[in-house]
């Protein structure tokens, strides 16, 4: 079996601008479009962007497929019109959501490692400490952005409001202390019946625990739009889900997903595991049973530690393994109307040489002989597509700090329920009789559009499990 390496060729790679937006053609060749596809936004996303733009600090939640991730790519544009582009800084809990928003993470952003320490102590590490870049982002900072503050705890969210009032107090003076976080306006989203924090001793297991969380927003919403499913019953049974809650009627309907024998099913259903070890035997095998040439790529990454390193927490790959037959996934939204979406899946059927020197917006992967290809992807959803590389960055503010390029694509017989997180399929297989921790069952089951895409192996009721406090939380917000 032969193995060819492909590396992104920089040269040609960085210059211009970069679209994610596939090409769709019937011959499954390369051309360019046009086309950029509308947002229609519903009257309560539109209550939400209003809020933003009268500089409110706001909470957005829903579940699964409600546009969250969507809605706060419009936010950002609304902050930085409002306080300017080195004024807004984009953060998430966690660097596959980080790098998702072009941003980087919580931790990296505040300048406080771990933050095991307690608050005056890392306040004075960011004030007095020997790197300044914490303090200058903290000091320009008129408003941040969380994502996935389902994984932020109640304690390190009290610990960053001390801090922006502190740097505040060294900024301007100590009248700025009475203003919650400093002043700075707070954008964050998350559905807090998905993954929880990892548990740690003596915490605040939650953000909205934090002391300072119902004084940080003046507006919280719940989207109830859901635009992954369209099957009503399902809907239905996926909020009962997401809320710990499992009736007879549904238990029997999931039981009758139950598969005596994985065999039965084709290549078409991502497989599911909770362990990334168990995701990357099953793909490695799948590649090399197909007895292909290997075409390895290799991204290619430009900046400086510490963000550079966070381009390995994202979803675009160091080393991306691909051959004729190979399953693959798409690892960001590129054309929402033809459903080439985040967890889109197809087979490779084969690769595009394009002419060297060739015109156009077409980007080049180069061999080593100078010619360029591309593989080409017939989803499941209908068309065939040759995919171009796409951009990832790392950014502080509106300064790029590291980025990537690669090609949005994983190995897709098999993915992690961590990883699926944002992700919508049309078929998984996966084994809940052994899962752990509240939310799990509810991600996984997310993550298909409907009912029918579901295949179990084995399924325990009760692992359908919401927190308690989970539960209190947002009947008393939002009920």
């Amino acid at each position: 079996m032969k193995t060819l390496m492909r590396g992104i060729n920089p040269t040609l790679a960085i210059s211009g601008s970069y679209s994610t937006r596939p090409v769709i053609s019937n011959a499954g060749k390369p051309r360019t479009s046009g086309r950029v596809n509308e947002v229609k936004w519903t009257d309560q996303q539109l209550q939400v962007i209003e809020a933003v733009k009268s500089c409110q600090s706001v909470f957005i939640t829903g579940s699964a497929g409600t546009g969250k991730t969507k809605l706060v790519e419009e936010i950002v544009k609304v902050l930085r019109n409002i306080h300017g582009e080195q004024g807004v800084f984009v953060t998430a809990s966690t660097g596959v959501a980080a790098c998702a928003l072009s941003g980087q993470t919580l931790h990296s952003f505040a300048g406080v490692g771990l933050a095991e320490a307690d608050s005056g102590t890392l306040l004075s590490r960011v004030v007095c400490g020997s790197d300044k870049r914490a303090l200058n982002r903290w000091m320009n900072a008129k408003a941040l952005v969380i994502d996935e503050i389902s994984m932020v705890d109640g304690e390190l969210f009290d610990k960053l409001e001390y801090i922006a009032r502190g740097v505040m107090r060294s900024k301007f003076d100590a009248s700025r202390t009475d203003l919650i976080w400093g002043g700075i306006q707070l954008v964050v989203s998350g559905d807090f019946f998905q993954l929880p924090p990892v548990s740690r001793l003596n915490r605040r297991k939650f953000a909205f625990e934090a002391d300072c969380w119902d004084q940080t927003f003046q507006f919280k919403a719940s989207l109830h739009s859901v635009f992954r499913q369209s099957d009503l019953e399902y809907v239905r049974m996926l909020e009962d889900i997401r809320k710990g809650a499992l009736n007879s009627e549904d238990e029997k309907l999931l039981q009758q997903r139950l598969l005596a024998n994985e065999d039965e099913l084709d290549n078409t259903v991502v497989r599911l595991f909770p362990r990334n070890v168990d995701v990357d035997g099953v793909n490695e095998k799948r590649l090399h049973d197909l007895g292909e040439e290997i075409v390895v790529y290799e991204a290619f990454d430009k900046g400086a530690e510490p963000w550079k390193s966070q381009l390995n927490q994202g979803t675009a790959l160091t080393r991306l393994k691909l051959c004729k037959g190979a399953r693959v996934m798409l690892t960001m939204n590129m054309d929402v109307n033809e459903k080439l979406v985040n967890g889109a899946t197809g087979t490779i059927t084969g690769f595009v040489n394009v002419r060297k020197g060739r015109k156009g917006k077409v980007k080049k992967i180069c061999r080593c002989d100078g010619s360029l290809i591309l593989p080409r992807v017939k989803f499941d959803s209908g068309p065939e597509v040759a995919i171009n590389p796409s951009k990832w960055e790392v950014c502080e503010g509106n300064k790029v700090k590291a980025k990537r390029l690669q090609l949005p694509l994983v190995l897709a017989w098999a993915t992690s329920i961590h990883k699926s997180q944002g992700m919508t399929l049309d078929r998984l297989y996966t084994d809940l009789s052994k899962a752990f921790g509240y939310g799990m069952s509810y991600v996984a089951f997310s993550r298909v559009r409907n009912l029918d895409g579901l295949y179990l192996s084995g399924f325990n009721p009760s692992s359908v499990k919401a927190h308690p406090k989970v539960q209190a939380f947002y009947k008393k917000t939002f009920e």
